[in-house]
């Protein structure tokens, strides 16, 4: 039994460092694979063994998913207002530490994890109990929030969430097997490599320093924790919200402005939320995440042995990635001035396509609706970073559904 869980510990750690290096493999994606061959796999193994690969994956691509996110996909300095903090660093040289800065945000995540999962265990059933009825109505204001939060284009920001939300609603009902894999790859993911390859950026030669003189003060740690704490935990188990709308909410409430700060709270935040979805999943036996719908069709009811060892999984998957994570980034870093940068985003926006086309359906009409869609999404997205509208409000296309399946 050890061995078995070692081994399923390292091949997670394994696929979660390919899928959060690698923009359009998503763990979600491996998780349905996962179940798709569950019936074979369980002749030779069990499902907490199976839970275990899952979770360590999803950890795992938490701490790595920030590398392609800076490093690929970066526009110029001209629509900055709409991107992340990381990808000024890497124009400006530091894309190396804006990645130790959200390795930062994602190891401080394991101790709050910790933190949080004995008030998860037994005082969120009785909140969720209480808030189930009107948990539309909280998305409903945090929505307006953020939108409010957006003090020069509040009406365009409105305008981008509704039409995100109308694009959610229209692929969520087409007959499309996997509808947002092209949404999701087409809206946050496409648009900015077409952007990078117009504009044909050049990246910098990136500076790269001991990670021991990468440093944070205590302050800023402990602002920056707190954030995370205020934000993620209370968003783990309302759908729809994503790590970006929780940092956001985090960064509002502790007025976060220090860009390392905020690079190492999405960090947090980002960890968080998928540790505290296997929490979620014991406690109130609801899914917030694809990893933990499918430990729930591997294991229907979650005992308190099984959380022990997923939480065991957590921690020791969280430490071995951190390191995984450094060592890659400095490589990534080192290299990533030689590359002809715009040929590398032509590459990538192929694969993304191709991966569409191969796994969004199993027929060839379904195929060519989810090209739609991601041609769709992708022009929206594009729209969004060239009028230098935060991306955030691009989530309405969860948020605008999951609202109206509430209401209706």
């Amino acid at each position: 039994m050890i061995i078995e869980i070692i081994i399923a510990l390292i091949i997670g750690i394994i696929a979660g460092t390919i899928t959060g290096l690698t923009p359009g493999i998503h763990i979600n994606l491996i998780a349905l694979i996962t179940i798709s061959f569950s019936e074979t796999l369980l002749k030779i193994t069990t499902p907490i063994i199976l839970a275990i690969f899952i979770t360590s994956m999803a950890i795992t691509h938490t701490f790595l998913d920030f590398i392609p996110s800076i490093f690929l996909g970066a526009p110029n300095e001209d629509s900055f207002l709409s991107v992340l903090p990381g990808h000024k660093l890497l124009l400006e040289g530091r894309g190396y530490y804006a990645i130790i800065f959200t390795l930062y945000g994602s190891l401080s995540a394991l101790f709050i994890i910790l933190f949080f999962t004995p008030f998860f265990i037994f005082l969120v059933p009785f909140i969720y109990s209480k808030i189930q009825k009107i948990i539309p109505f909280i998305l409903i204001i945090v929505c307006f929030l953020l939108i409010y939060s957006d003090k020069e284009k509040k009406i365009s920001s409105f305008f981008i969430f509704l039409m995100a939300g109308f694009l959610g609603i229209a692929s969520l009902n087409l007959n499309v097997k996997e509808p947002l894999l092209p949404l999701l790859t087409g809206l946050f993911g496409a648009s900015n490599l077409i952007i990078s390859i117009n504009q044909k950026t050049i990246i910098p030669e990136q500076r790269i320093n001991s990670i021991k003189n990468i440093k944070l003060s205590i302050n800023s740690i402990l602002k920056s924790s707190l954030a995370s704490m205020i934000s993620a935990p209370f968003t783990a188990f309302l759908p729809a919200i994503g790590t970006a709308q929780s940092a956001l909410i985090g960064r509002y409430f502790l007025n976060i402005r220090d860009q390392r700060e905020f690079l190492f709270l999405i960090g947090a935040v980002n960890t968080i939320m998928m540790g505290l979805s296997f929490i979620t999943l014991y406690s109130i036996n609801k899914t917030r995440t694809g990893a933990s719908a499918a430990i729930s069709q591997l294991i229907p009811e979650l005992t308190l042995n099984h959380l022990f060892i997923i939480g065991s999984t957590i921690i020791i998957s969280g430490f071995l990635s951190f390191i995984i994570a450094v060592n890659i980034s400095k490589i990534a870093s080192k290299n990533i001035h030689k590359i002809a940068y715009h040929k590398l985003s032509k590459i990538i926006l192929y694969i993304l396509i191709l991966m569409i086309f191969i796994f969004s359906d199993n027929t060839f009409e379904g195929r060519i609706i989810s090209l739609l869609i991601f041609i769709t999404s992708t022009s929206l997205g594009i729209f969004t970073i060239s009028s230098n509208i935060k991306r955030m409000h691009l989530m309405g296309c969860l948020l605008v559904p999951t609202i109206l399946f509430y209401l209706l």
